[in-house]
């Protein structure tokens, strides 16, 4: 059969329906532009969003990150007014300790976070206790404490940006694949899906995780993104603990937050040795020495536990740029914006990044000014101008 030839039309198109994606449609009809379709090659949130851990928290030693999220709050706390519907937030607080040898540098990141809007304060050994009773306390040397953060469900607010979305006008198209963005000189005129469908526009979003790579290859544009295999355990802790907050622990390296099952989930915040995967082809299964791991990193810090025991495991994939910091960036190519290298801090910013994706292809610049657009360019990397925090942790170097 000869693949049609047939042309669509749209001011902007969205390549991914995931979280991002999805949030930049949203934020695009929010700022007037609704002639916009978005292209996923499964379905919304099938990709790394369906795996997320979810974690809201603001704490990232970059400003403009910690912006975005404190930004990024106002929607995910307010969903059902928003965006129309239930996301699966859970407002239970989130508290990072760290270790001696990180004191002076959680207080000045606390103080730049404050200066951008973020309500985080400093709490003490005491306190964390009514918080997290199971948890040995002694290794850490200060705490902070953000009352609105918790946790949600980035499949469901995926589809939540995408329902927003289509009820002001966007469309959708579900099950078909990009396989090329097109140009006319350094100008993008749209994509070429894989039925040979063409759909005309005079921008493009390029928000497909790690599948934006060969996308860009195909434009002698370079993104790199290492594809991290990410795993995940699920601890049954044996009694009822509650809705304790998120407890992001710098001192061993790990996450852990509550299920609505009443489950624990670990995940291991030590990211200096990555697992390159396959987006297409990895393991969903935690590996043995992994789960090894998670039993040892749970049972020392939270000794207090009755009768732990490991109930299920799964795995997804980071994008991870060289500064484990994402793109959000214009291109060489006019009209083509990236979205992508969150390193897994999509979630917690989403709402944010579809904001600063609107406002590149609408006015080319940040319309937030502690947001600055040029901290998430992607010729940095070229440039050798990473984006890393100023107050940056000893040990935790992949904590932004």
């Amino acid at each position: 059969m000869t693949p049609s030839s047939t042309t669509d039309t749209a001011e902007v198109v969205i390549i991914g329906g995931g979280l991002e994606g999805c949030s930049a449609a949203w934020a695009l009809t929010r700022r007037g532009v609704t002639d916009v379709v978005v292209v996923e090659r499964d379905t919304v949130g099938s990709g790394g969003t369906g795996k997320s851990s979810g974690v809201v928290r603001s704490h990232y030693g970059v400003s403009s990150l910690a912006a975005m999220a404190a930004r990024s709050l106002e929607v995910l706390e307010n969903a059902p007014d928003v965006l129309g519907t239930e996301i699966g937030f859970h407002q239970t607080g989130y508290v990072v300790g760290v270790g001696d040898e990180n004191v002076d540098a959680l207080h000045a990141s606390l103080a730049d976070q404050r200066a951008v809007g973020v309500q985080t304060e400093d709490i003490d050994h005491t306190e964390v206790a009514k918080l997290w009773p199971a948890a040995d306390l002694e290794p850490f040397g200060a705490f902070a404490w953000e009352p609105r953060g918790g946790y949600g469900d980035a499949y469901r607010t995926a589809q939540a940006f995408a329902a927003a979305a289509r009820r002001a006008g966007v469309r959708l198209r579900q099950g078909s694949t990009v396989t090329a963005v097109t140009t006319d000189g350094d100008r993008v005129t749209g994509v070429e899906l894989a039925d040979g469908t063409r759909i005309a526009a005079g921008h493009v979003v390029l928000a497909a995780g790690p599948w934006s790579v060969p996308l860009l290859a195909g434009l002698g544009i370079d993104l790199p993104i290492t594809v991290h295999r990410e795993q995940i355990v699920l601890v049954d802790p044996g009694q009822d603990l509650g809705p304790v907050p998120v407890f992001s622990d710098l001192v061993s390296l790990q996450y852990i937050r509550s299920e609505g099952s009443g489950e624990l989930l670990f995940g291991n915040s030590d990211l200096s040795v990555l697992e390159p995967a396959d987006p297409d082809h990895y393991s969903n299964q935690a590996s043995s020495s992994f789960v090894d791991l998670a039993v040892d990193k749970v049972g020392t810090r939270l000794p207090g536990l009755a009768n732990p025991a490991v109930s299920s495991t799964y795995a997804g994939c980071y994008d991870v740029t060289p500064d484990f910091n994402p793109v959000i960036s214009t291109t060489p190519v006019g009209g083509l914006v990236v979205a992508a290298g969150f390193s897994g801090h999509g979630y917690k910013i989403s709402p944010a990044v579809g904001q600063l994706v609107a406002d590149l292809v609408v006015d080319g610049r940040s319309s937030d000014p502690d947001i600055a657009a040029p901290d998430f360019r992607l010729s940095r990397f070229a440039e050798g101008v990473l984006l890393t925090s100023p107050h940056p942790y000893v040990g935790a170097g992949q904590m932004r």
